[in-house]
């Protein structure tokens, strides 16, 4: 299966206000893992801008999805999302920031996804669900299993700047966060 082609969009009928609380936030002052287990301070001083892509699962190739996972809206896609994100993380250094992706997957799952897509930048899991509490995520449930509905953050000396929730094209967002970071 080629993860680089387009997905059709889905409908998404989510309240567009659901994450206004997140403008102009303060990042919370947490540490996540990355896919090598180190652990990655959200809230620092950095000069580049922080584009931080929450999103729910990316397959593995031994094992299952959740039941009926491409049924629920916006679920589908996350392996695409990565996949999007990694071939344009030139422009997004070009454009003084860094794409930082957070999921609920644990640290395994993580690493042999970025291993196996080869993204070189930070992919963080909280699978805690310390940053998801802190900030007020959206997310839904399967199976008591918590899962991160797709949104984007861009984030300036620790301050979000800009909320891209829901998402309703993968195959557009990154262009769009792409425009926003050209002119702001």
């Amino acid at each position: 299966m080629d993860v680089t082609k387009s997905l059709k969009d889905q409908q998404i009928t989510e309240n567009h206000g659901s994450c206004d609380h997140l403008l102009h936030k303060l990042l919370p002052d947490i540490s996540l893992p990355n896919q090598s287990g180190n652990l990655l301070k959200l809230n620092r001083s950095d000069t580049f801008r922080k584009v931080i892509y929450f999103y729910s699962l990316t397959g593995h190739p031994e094992k299952k999805l959740p039941e009926n996972w491409n049924k629920i809206p916006g679920a589908n896609g996350c392996t695409l999302e990565n996949c999007s994100f990694r071939d344009n993380y030139e422009k997004f250094i070009e454009l003084n920031s860094i794409p930082i992706g957070i999921s609920t997957q644990t640290v395994e799952d993580i690493y042999e996804m970025t291993s196996r897509l080869r993204i070189q930048y930070d992919v963080l899991s909280d699978s805690s669900l310390k940053c998801v509490s802190e900030l007020k995520l959206p997310t839904f449930s399967i199976k008591n299993r918590t899962f991160i509905k797709k949104i984007t953050i861009i984030v300036e000396k620790n301050i979000i700047r800009k909320v891209f929730f829901p998402i309703h094209s993968i195959n557009k967002h990154v262009n769009e966060v792409l425009v926003w970071l050209k002119i702001n």
